[in-house]
């Protein structure tokens, strides 16, 4: 089949290339291109629905594989919950499927159009992962296509390939099916419990202390304020909420998720009206709106887990220089280096108008996944001047703190940097270079941190 030229780019819109897109309609398809692209001793990489924010998955001048079409339910067996689907098969369009049939997927990052394949391919995580890890621990087999034909990788019988490909980010082949358990719900909604914390300090110990009891917890942080107001946060924690702790209004549909995008974005702004000021006003409103002290709710799972998917090209509002996202996990033991991360953001006055803290569980086995058991911040900012210093000092913050960066947010770390952040890059590459020898597979990130 033949492939267009077209401009691309990550979530964050910046930076942006020229590639050549396939957009295979079937597995037949697929394995053509695929196996036309390493006959020509060419590059490729795999593409979902383009939400990872950096470089990870296009390739400037070369070929790029659209699996969007690539999008059927092959298998569901409704007494374990296990699914088979073709990797093109968003995460929206499993809720929107099976959430009224009681079931729901068993991790969702921040937005809930992502594709099953760049899912894993990313091994995302969500609000639970201190509890249920990562989407790979939910993933039994999958099926690879590499220049050498289809594999089949068993999490049990062929580790090896099972952990270079969780977290790998597309670079072991193209992820064709995959089989995924999804989890039992009685209903659509969370019970959630929200407090206001004074400071950064106060809400470390809070999770600390209250997190095991919560399937899902996060922490909005205002990274503005500074003193004994220091990373002054709300925090939301959350259970599955049962029949029982439905009002009458909403236990006739208990399970529905026919949800719709309201606000769309039409342009692209020409200057972004988020700046300092805007978010440091948006701050104060946004921590003081919350109740002092601790309230209780029950939410739909659309506004709890992917509020901003109800507007949609929100990403245009950071205007046509684009943004970044700086997503960073120090371990356990590093509040303290957590703590002066945040210092540096406010001494700097970096203003993101997003800026989430999660605490992750034991790390799995993949030898690129991101989460590692620690705390994760995540930091939207608009790019500009100035900014790439402060994320430079922010990377070396992390190193010496054994942390990382999240190569699916990442569009600027050094190679050097990168190889002290994921120790098994070695054990990675060896591996890699079973399923592809030639190393057909590649992308922009790739080439930027010299992972091949």
């Amino acid at each position: 089949m033949l492939g267009h030229y077209e401009n691309i780019s990550g979530w964050g819109r910046t930076p942006q290339y020229q590639s050549k897109i396939f957009r295979p309609t079937s597995s037949a398809e697929l394995r053509s291109v695929v196996d036309s692209i390493a006959a020509n001793n060419e590059n490729v990489i795999g593409r979902g629905l383009g939400r990872s924010y950096g470089d990870a998955a296009f390739l400037a001048g070369e070929n790029v594989i659209d699996l969007n079409f690539l999008n059927r339910i092959l298998d569901v067996n409704y007494d374990s919950g296990e699914i088979l689907v073709e990797s093109g098969v968003s995460l929206d369009s499993l809720m929107r499927i099976f959430v009224p049939k009681g079931y729901f997927v068993p991790v969702t990052p921040g937005t809930r159009y992502v594709t099953v394949g760049g899912a894993l391919a990313s091994d995302v995580h969500g609000k639970n992962h201190h509890i249920d890890g990562s989407i790979s621990d939910h993933i039994s087999s999958f099926t690879l296509i590499t220049e050498n034909g289809q594999t089949t990788v068993d999490k049990e019988l062929n580790q090896e390939y099972f952990n270079a490909t969780r977290g790998g980010m597309g670079l072991t082949g193209i992820i064709e099916t995959v089989k995924l358990k999804l989890v039992p719900i009685e209903t659509s909604y969370v019970n959630v419990h929200t407090t206001r914390v004074q400071n950064l300090e106060a809400l470390i110990k809070t999770m600390k202390d209250t997190d095991d009891n919560y399937k899902y917890s996060v922490a909005w942080i205002d990274c503005l304020s500074k003193g004994q107001f220091l990373g002054r946060s709300v925090l939301t924690q959350a259970n599955d909420a049962l029949l029982g702790d439905l009002d009458r209004s909403k236990i006739e549909n208990a399970r529905h998720f026919n949800t719709k995008s309201g606000l769309s974005i039409p342009f692209e702004f020409p200057i972004s009206p988020l700046n300092k000021a805007t978010i440091k006003a948006f701050n104060t409103m946004w921590y003081f709106k919350t109740k002092k002290g601790e309230t209780d709710s029950v939410e739909h799972f659309a506004s709890f887990f992917h509020p901003l998917d109800g507007i949609g090209e929100w990403n245009r509002i950071y205007g046509k220089t684009g943004f970044t996202q700086y997503q960073f996990v120090v371990p356990d033991n590093k509040e303290a280096e957590l703590i002066e991360i945040v210092e540096l953001l406010a001494k700097k006055e970096v203003s993101s108008f997003l800026a989430v803290l999660k605490r992750f569980g034991p790390k799995n086995g993949g030898y690129l996944s991101f989460p590692t058991k620690g705390w994760t911040l995540a930091l939207d900012i608009a790019i500009q001047a100035g900014l790439s210093e402060v994320l430079d000092q922010l990377d070396d913050l992390v190193v010496n703190a054994n942390g990382r960066v999240y190569f699916a947010k990442d569009a600027r770390v050094s190679p050097n940097h990168i190889h002290k952040m994921y120790p098994d890059i070695d054990k990675w590459r060896t591996v890699r270079n079973k399923l592809d020898p030639n190393r057909i597979f590649t992308s922009n990130l790739a080439l930027r941190t010299k992972l091949i």
